[in-house]
């Protein structure tokens, strides 16, 4: 049998943070300092960047890879919108992310946020289909542990 023509995975990240469910909410919603630790990176260069999260909001983000990544000028677009916002407990949105112009997934993101007495638990749960040529589930699991650790950064360096 050929590999399959979509691949579905689900996989649940959690932190802790040393900081108030607003705090951890605003590093989240706002787009100022969701761009600096979701967006920016070394490896590429942001074309676009939206997210006005509130419910039917857009949430995209656009960059080409630079030189030494394995698609070095290609574009990957995520396309995406908010489905339910409930602030300082979750936020809830779905994306297509293309690559050079070609679909490689669509997932469904929720972020829930716990109050804890030392600040707040978050649980990142991502359900994605991944079509022929995508990154994988592998993959995409390492790309949103290495979101989380930024936005731990991004949240301390508020406090």
């Amino acid at each position: 049998m050929n590999d399959p023509a979509v691949t579905h995975a689900t996989f649940v990240l959690e932190r802790s943070f040393k900081a108030k469910p607003s705090t951890v909410f605003a590093a989240l919603s706002d787009p100022a300092i969701k761009r600096g630790w979701y967006a920016e990176s070394d490896t590429h260069e942001v074309i676009q960047f939206d997210s006005d999260c509130r419910p039917g909001g857009a949430d995209n983000l656009h960059y080409r890879f630079g030189e030494g990544t394995p698609f070095p000028g290609l574009i990957l677009a995520n396309d995406g919108a908010y489905q339910d916002v409930v602030p300082d407990e979750r936020i809830v949105s779905t994306s297509t992310m293309t690559l050079g112009g070609r679909a490689i997934s669509v997932s469904l993101t929720t972020f829930e946020l716990l109050p804890t007495e030392l600040g707040t638990d978050l649980i990142c749960t991502n359900q994605v289909a991944f079509f022929a040529g995508s990154d994988g589930p592998v993959m995409r699991e390492q790309g949103w542990r290495i979101q989380l650790d930024n936005l731990h950064k991004a949240i301390e360096s508020q406090a």
